[in-house]
């Protein structure tokens, strides 16, 4: 029923997508980047913890299946990045730790540490989560030093496939100027839909009116990096793959993918677009709460449409630096067709899952948040 060459792009656009569903959850980080910032008073941090603590699990859960997805659809590039750059993982991982304790503790009896250290630490994730998210797919893009050998499989002494280059194993990346620009714009990116977030979550003129006060800056401070990223990105060599599978270095690579793909083009357009007109409709519109969809379904449209560009229209969507003919394509990375298959198959009640976290969603946030219901419940982080 399904060709090989097609699951392979099936796949390939469930990680993009997860990838967009994830970035735009990642308002649970940009919102708690602003704790101390845009809450001065106790009453309003209690209120910023707990609109995002009511939403950090789907976040955290999101990004275990995206690195799911990715392992089971893609194992080569989950051997290869997971094991070989894994202090940028490990990082990643420990910072969405601090999160969850955070949130579990920071009221919990006998906290010595006491509640904003508590706070701090979701300060940290805050920046540090959305920061390495951006560092580590803009090696997508600029490409990461490893080496892969299948023949190796068959060794006795040491059948290891992939091996890095260096000893940095990773943090190399933050040497990157295109790494470090993706990475604050992802920062900027979730401050922006965190705020947006809080607009629409929060019933209180004075918090609210703080963090209306502070979009446009959030927004500029990403679109700045953004645009520097696209600029880079739309004008460097890219990592093009021949029809016999040659990787080689192509001028304009990634303005010719989105080009040469009018889909793509198009669900980048309509991303960008719908970013924009939440962004400047709840900054030039006082009282408009809604800014939060507008941006959220830009960011999943644009972020997927990112990740296609790195992966479709024959493209090395993990590219080697240590040597080119190593580098990972989507048609030399992925499961076998049997497992491919069974996946998708499996894939066909996304939508009813996607159902209920919007129907969850939708109960959670019936009633916004107040200072009221802070001080009268007892049910709060």
């Amino acid at each position: 029923m399904f060709e090989y060459g097609f699951l392979q792009q099936y796949w390939w656009f469930i990680i993009s997508l997860l990838g967009g569903l994830l970035v735009f959850l990642m308002f649970v980080q940009g919102a708690n980047a602003m704790i101390f910032s845009s809450g001065r008073t106790e009453e309003e941090r209690t209120m910023i913890v707990n609109s995002t603590g009511r939403k950090w699990e789907f976040t955290f859960t999101t990004l275990v299946t995206f690195g799911g997805a990715f392992f089971a659809s893609f194992p080569l590039f989950y051997s290869t990045s997971f094991g070989g750059a894994y202090w940028v993982w490990v990082l990643i991982l420990v910072s969405f730790v601090f999160q969850a304790v955070s949130y579990e503790f920071q009221r919990k009896a006998g906290n010595i540490l006491g509640r904003n250290v508590f706070r701090a630490f979701l300060v940290v994730n805050g920046f540090l989560g959305p920061f390495l998210v951006g560092v580590a797919v803009g090696t997508f893009f600029t490409g990461s030093d490893f080496y892969v050998d299948k023949n190796a499989i068959g060794g006795l002494s040491s059948p290891v496939i992939s091996s890095w280059g260096n000893s940095w194993h990773g943090l190399e990346a933050l040497a990157s100027v295109p790494n470090l620009l993706l990475g604050f714009a992802v920062v900027g990116l979730t401050r922006v839909l965190g705020s947006l977030y809080m607009i629409n979550n929060i019933s209180d003129e004075t918090l609210t009116g703080k963090i209306r006060g502070r979009l446009v800056f959030n927004a500029a401070g990403f679109l700045l990096f953004f645009l520097a990223f696209l600029v880079w990105l739309f004008t460097c060599e890219g990592f093009a793959v021949s029809e016999d599978g040659t990787v080689f270095m192509e001028k304009y690579k990634y303005w010719h993918n989105l080009l040469q793909t009018p889909p793509v083009l198009v669900i980048f357009l309509a991303g960008t677009l719908a970013v924009l007109y939440g962004i400047l409709k709840t900054s030039l519109k006082k009282g408009y709460r809604r800014g939060i969809w507008w941006t959220g379904a830009g960011t999943v449209l644009a972020v997927t449409a990112l990740f296609m560009l790195a992966g479709y229209n024959g493209t090395a969507y993990y590219p080697s630096t240590a040597d080119l003919q190593a580098s990972l394509t989507v048609s030399n990375s992925c499961s076998s067709e049997f497992t491919l298959k069974t996946m998708t198959y499996v894939s066909f009640i996304i939508p009813f899952v996607l159902a209920y976290i919007a129907y969850a969603w939708r109960a959670m946030d019936r009633t916004p948040i107040t200072a009221r219901e802070m001080d009268a419940t007892e049910d709060k982080y």
